[in-house]
């Protein structure tokens, strides 16, 4: 369990949201299966609906707008910055692009919107008022983040030039992955995918169990996108949201 008020350091995952078609059946499912109370921030920000684990920030959720109603949804990663312009300039130095370039969000934070060489896309994120998540490693909060990409190396040298990340290896005969750390301690990870794969950011939600959540996302819609399986960090499934938003459980204690 970990507990934060204060802004996360550079590079590390802070916060994800997810844009979503049906705002209320979004709040009805992640409410029904991770325990979210969500607040809503009101249209001065679009109905961002902020959810809340034991009174602490972990995620949000909002409307998708119209002009991106061909657009999958999906759950952002946004990276913590100290300065989101001269990190923005950094992101396209290194071969990357910006999506949207930096903005205010009220007094909340500054925000920019990027993707990396391989179309990866993720988020950064100035603290303000919202500094990012503020518990984690609990059944319901982020536990997990990690960039699947379809250029390993190139993704390696990306990530490491404009984060500053030390990248530890633990590729095998059998997959390529690493992780990617700040001051000795991981931050997020780097996986291989096949060239077919369109690279993306995926979050990692806790569960208490695997398998009762799994039972839990089908009774409310959601679908099952690989079966659960053991790992040396707990039991995990690929899932999505009964409108098809993809995610991970893993199983945490805490709480």
């Amino acid at each position: 369990m970990v507990f934060r008020d204060t802004p996360w350091p550079e590079g590390t995952p802070c916060w994800v949201d997810a844009m979503v078609p049906d705002v209320q059946r979004a709040k009805a499912f992640y409410s029904a299966l991770l325990g979210w109370r969500l607040d809503d921030q009101g249209s001065e920000f679009a109905h961002y609906q902020i959810a809340k684990v034991d009174g602490r920030s972990v995620a949000a959720i909002s409307p998708k707008p119209s002009e991106t109603a061909e657009m999958p949804a999906v759950w952002t990663t946004y990276l913590a910055v100290t300065d989101v312009d001269k990190m923005a300039a950094k992101v396209t130095e290194a071969g990357g692009q910006l999506l949207m370039p930096p903005d205010d969000v009220g007094n909340k934070g500054r925000v920019a919107i990027a993707a990396d060489p391989s179309g990866a896309v993720f988020g950064l994120w100035q603290a303000g008022e919202i500094t990012g998540v503020r518990i984690s490693d609990v059944p319901g909060a982020l536990v997990w983040n990690e960039c699947m990409t379809s250029d390993f190396e190139g993704g390696k040298a990306f990530y490491a030039e404009v984060f500053g990340y030390h990248v530890e290896d633990m590729s095998s005969a059998e997959f390529s992955y690493a992780t990617l750390k700040l001051n000795d301690r991981p931050s997020c990870g780097l996986g291989a995918l096949p060239a077919e794969v369109p690279s993306h950011w995926s979050v990692y939600f806790g569960v208490s169990d695997t398998d009762s959540a799994v039972a839990k996302i089908r009774e409310l819609g959601g679908t099952l996108n690989g079966e659960p399986h053991d790992s040396p960090y707990g039991r995990m499934a690929e899932v999505a949201d009964d409108q098809g938003v993809p995610f991970n459980i893993i199983s945490v204690h805490g709480g």
